[in-house]
């Protein structure tokens, strides 16, 4: 018989046996030591603790009350670790693992509101992102729908009201289809901070030019 601990995780509250706890925060230090270094690391932390959050949910379906060690172990799998995307292998483990939950059906596209391609509010780039189209072709859509029938602008308020931002970078993830793992969510947070530096860059060259 084993003792439970409570653990807060993404939001939500898991009741969580010893043995798994003990496997959960050693993984988790393992990853705060992989990423000790990085400036984003409270970001890709979040991340990471909402999406196991998340797939602890997914278990919990059966009627289940207490995540147990198999399921720490088969979702720190899913989520790679540390010794694992540290290398330079062309396929790991952890890919291996995250193509095998694709093809099961378990990774889904979600949709969001996309807020680094909006237009306004972001729904027809997140619904092009979903049905993998070119944002363009959504706008069309409602901007005929506006000037032909003029339900376009309320149908998008609506769509704007349910469809909820994505806000993380796992909600980034999770919109165009790709497994949420350490690996990818380090990626994208990576390749974010690239992209906010060379806007930054932007400015400050556009701020000496309009001085000249």
């Amino acid at each position: 018989m084993n003792k439970t601990v409570t653990v807060n995780l993404g939001g939500t509250v898991f009741h969580i046996d010893d043995n798994a706890y003990e496997s959960l925060i050693k993984y988790l230090n393992a990853i705060k030591g992989h990423f000790s270094t990085d400036q984003g690391r409270d970001e890709i932390m979040q991340d990471i603790e909402s999406r196991i959050g998340e797939m602890f949910r997914e278990r919990l379906n059966g009627g289940r009350q207490v995540i147990t060690l198999n399921d720490v172990n088969e979702v720190t799998a899913v989520m790679g670790r540390p010794e694992e995307f540290a290398g330079n292998e062309s396929k790991s483990e952890t890919e291996t693992m995250a193509a095998d939950f694709s093809a099961s059906g378990k990774l889904k596209k979600r949709f969001f509101r996309d807020p680094d391609e909006k237009f306004v509010g972001g729904v027809c780039s997140g619904m092009a992102a979903y049905f993998d189209i070119d944002p363009v072709w959504m706008r069309l859509v409602f901007a005929c729908a506006l000037i032909f029938y003029g339900t376009g602008f309320w149908i998008y308020i609506l769509l704007w009201v349910i469809i909820p931002e994505a806000k993380t970078t796992a909600d980034r993830l999770m919109m165009r289809g790709e497994p949420v793992t350490v690996s990818n969510i380090e990626k994208n947070v990576r390749s974010e901070e690239h992209t906010s530096e060379l806007q930054s860059q932007f400015r400050i060259s556009y701020a000496v030019f309009c001085l000249k």
